[in-house]
Parts: structure tokens; C-alpha cells; sequence
């Protein structure tokens, strides 16, 4: 993402014990001078920048000043991705305000899963909701009082995951997203008519954002995790409203808060949906996660282990209302428990594009 032409020059944090570690590796390790600051932790200076955690500590946070005209790249290109300071709301309108404007975000989780659904939302923000989100505050499950953190679902727990997307829909209101899921059975159905991941993510990312697009029709901004090779493949499934819109598609996306947000609402949904699954797999008492619980991923061993074992026990269908059907994974289960893919439905029969191509290889 390009920055504005007149960059920030000076930016104030305040850090938890976890970021000031991190922080401190940065200084002493990365190639910068020390500087003496009165009242200071530690301070450095670097290209066009100088950086200075202050040691007075107030509710278990120090002060961290960055100035500078280099101060930006500073903040983007060290801080953020080593992880000093979080990409979540609070710090993207600092590094970029045109995150305040009017626009939605649009993300996808469960699409490396081979258990449970494919779920894509899409988030709208404006002003007035990102201060909503700077205010919001919750119980956790231990009734201790939270700030809403939106930030890439990636950064956070199952746990986190699951208190801020609920948070996050009740403070967006209905209005405010909008939601498509696919369940194992329709997401195998429709695999098997189109035959690439691709193009079945841009059909749920353009009917999101159509929907979304319906219930906020001033909003004219749209920002995608571009999934695709180019950005043709999303262009082509936008449906009337999508295509009056300006959709920006972007490499690691979550760093735009309506992205972020979308993503920790999708991921959300797909955890519920996964909980549910783990209820019917191993009975009430683990619904909340005290004991077994569906594993997550396709690498797992443990995904393997389930599959095969409900497969013997429910037969090989049992795959198709349960996992994505087209992975690899399907193939080895299958084989494990002395069946094969003729033994499926015929949705269940089309293979990824990957093992198309390796039983092409073989053909005689």
C-alpha cells in the first residue's frame, strides 16, 4: 500500500511488558546507535528517526516516543512486523488516517481447514465505529474487563477469536456485515461444479460484498485479501453493486481494519461451526473444548486420525457433510480404510487441481 506523500513524523505508543521485551531485543540487536535520554529506559537513533522508551511506567505500560522523518518506515517496517506494536485498531489510524473513511473489508477463514465450513464476511467501518471500537469493553470468561482488540485473527487465540468476534458483531449491528458460509456439503457441491478454490472464493467474496454492499449503500470502498494470482478472478464475480464499487485488493490485508475485522468474525463462525462438529463427534461434554475437539488445519496428524476413525465407524460419505473433500487428505483417508474415491458421491469423486494433474502424470 502506498503511503501518503506527506509522511508522520512523530508517533507516541504505550506498551505492555510483552511489547517493551520485544522492543528492547529490537533496539540492542538491530543495527542502531545508543542514545542517552534522561529518564529514559533506552533510546536509539537510526536512519532519519530516534526512538526512546521512557522508564516511567503507568498502569504497567511505558511510553514509547518515535520521531523523526524516517519515523514512519520506523513504525511500519520494524515495529509492526516483528510485533512491538500490533497491527489493531489504535495504531493503523496512526500510521495510515484513511483508515477512518467510510469503506468495508472483506476476508475468508476455513479455507486451509479440511474439517468444517469455508466462511467469508465482509465488514463495514466508518468513523464512528472505529471510536465505538477504541470504547468497547467486554467480560472474558473469567468476568475480567477487555478492551476489543481487532487485529489479525492469526495473532490471536481460539479464545480471543471467539469473545471479539461476538463483540464485534453486537457492536457492527446487522448492518454492519455481512456473512457468507458454506458448509461442508454445499462447499463440496459447489466445488465440484466450478473445480477451483479460487474461483468458489471469489463467488463468496462478491456475494458478501454485494450483500454488505445492500444493506450500506454509501459505501463505495471495498478492501480484499487478494487469494488470486491477479486480480481478475474477484473483478469477474463481483455481481451489480460490487462492480460500481472501488474494490482494492491487497497482499496480507488484515493490516486494514475492516479486513481485520471481517477476519475475526469469519473466524469466529467458523470456530461455532467447528464446536458444533466436535459435539456430534465426541458428545456433549466436550462441546466447549475441555477435552477432544475437531483439530484445525489439514497437517495435523489428528486430522487424519478423526477422518479415518468416522469413516470406519459412518462409512465414507460421512466425509462429505464434514471435511472439504477435494484436499489430498480425502485420498489418503480413503485409502487407509480400504476404499476410495468411487466409493463417494459424485461431488465427492473431483480431486484438487493438484491430484488432477499427478493422475494425469500417470496415465499411460
Amino acid at each position: 500500500m502506498e503511503l501518503d506523500a506527506t509522511k508522520k513524523t512523530s508517533y507516541t505508543f504505550e506498551l505492555s511488558n510483552d511489547q517493551q521485551e520485544l522492543l528492547l531485543g529490537l533496539m540492542v540487536n538491530g543495527n542502531f546507535r545508543k542514545r542517552e535520554v534522561p529518564y529514559s529506559l533506552y533510546s536509539i537513533e537510526g536512519e532519519k528517526f530516534n526512538a526512546t522508551l521512557y522508564a516511567k511506567e503507568k498502569h504497567g505500560k511505558r511510553k514509547l516516543c518515535v520521531q523523526g522523518s524516517g519515523a514512519q518506515d520506523f513504525v511500519e517496517f520494524q515495529l509492526v512486523p516483528t510485533g512491538v506494536v500490533s497491527v489493531e485498531f489504535g495504531y493503523e489510524d496512526v500510521l495510515h488516517p484513511e483508515v477512518a473513511s467510510a469503506h468495508a473489508g472483506s476476508d475468508e477463514s476455513g479455507k486451509g481447514d479440511y474439517f468444517g465450513p469455508l466462511v467469508v464476511c465482509c465488514a463495514y467501518v466508518d468513523e464512528t465505529i472505529l471510536e465505538g471500537m477504541k470504547k468497547f469493553t467486554y467480560l472474558d470468561s473469567q468476568n475480567r474487563v477487555r478492551k476489543l482488540e481487532v487485529k489479525d485473527c492469526k495473532q490471536m487465540s481460539d479464545a480471543q477469536v471467539l469473545m471479539a468476534g461476538a463483540s464485534l458483531r453486537r457492536l457492527l449491528g446487522p448492518s454492519g456485515y455481512a456473512v457468507v458460509k458454506l458448509g461442508p456439503a454445499a462447499y463440496n457441491r459447489l466445488y465440484a461444479k466450478i473445480k477451483n478454490i479460487n474461483r468458489m472464493l471469489a463467488w463468496a467474496h462478491g456475494t458478501a460484498i454485494e450483500e454488505l454492499l445492500e444493506k450500506r449503500p454509501g459505501c463505495n470502498r471495498v478492501v480484499v485479501d487478494q487469494f488470486a494470482p491477479t486480480e481478475l478472478t474477484i473483478r469477474r464475480a463481483l455481481k451489480e453493486r460490487g462492480k460500481k464499487a472501488t474494490v482494492e485488493q491487497r497482499h496480507k490485508a488484515e493490516s486494514d481494519v475492516a479486513v481485520a475485522a471481517a477476519s475475526v468474525i469469519a473466524r469466529e463462525l467458523f470456530i461455532r461451526a467447528c464446536q458444533d462438529m466436535s459435539k456430534e463427534c465426541f458428545g456433549t461434554e466436550t462441546a466447549a473444548g475441555q477435552d477432544e475437539k475437531i483439530p484445525l488445519g489439514s497437517s495435523d496428524p489428528r486430522v487424519r486420525e478423526l477422518a479415518e476413525a468416522m469413516v470406519r465407524k459412518n462409512g465414507p460419505v460421512w466425509l462429505m457433510n464434514h471435511c472439504k473433500a477435494h484436499f489430498q487428505t480425502t485420498d489418503k483417508v480413503l485409502a487407509a480404510c480400504g476404499k476410495s474415491r468411487a466409493d463417494l458421491p459424485a461431488e465427492g469423486q473431483v480431486a484438487s487441481a493438484t491430484m488432477r494433474r499427478e493422475a494425469e502424470d500417470v496415465r499411460p
